[in-house]
């Protein structure tokens, strides 16, 4: 069974700095293509950033130079690192396995349960 808790959420304000843990387990993570999306209150899922298997990676643009994303294969645990925080940026944050072709869509196999950010 696949399990990914995300933690580092909260409240912040604008300009400043939060990282995102994703603790994965049930999941061959190394081998797998991981990634984040949020949601805001009524607005679409968005895909924020994906890693693959090779840790390459991908952002959207709204994040890109901002945030970094990044994995730790000998912990299981995702990271997303958020610099120059936005009000936009405002959003639950999810971490997710399993990156589809959409991916920027918010499209993986696999989720948490999501993890607030509040920027003001």
């Amino acid at each position: 069974q696949v399990q990914l808790v995300e933690s580092g959420g909260g409240s912040v304000q604008a300009g400043g700095s939060q990282r995102l843990s994703c603790a994965a387990s049930g999941y061959t993570f190394s081998s797998a293509c991981m990634g984040w999306f949020r949601q805001a209150p009524g607005k679409e899922r968005e895909g924020v950033a994906a890693i693959a298997s090779d840790g390459s990676t991908s952002y959207a643009d709204s994040v890109k130079g901002r945030f970094t994303i990044s994995k730790d294969n000998a912990k299981n645990t995702l990271y997303l690192q958020m610099n120059s925080l936005k009000p936009e940026d405002t959003a639950m944050y999810y971490c997710a396995a399993e990156c589809r072709v959409n991916w920027v869509l918010g499209d993986f196999g696999y989720w948490g349960q999501g993890t607030q950010v509040t920027v003001s």
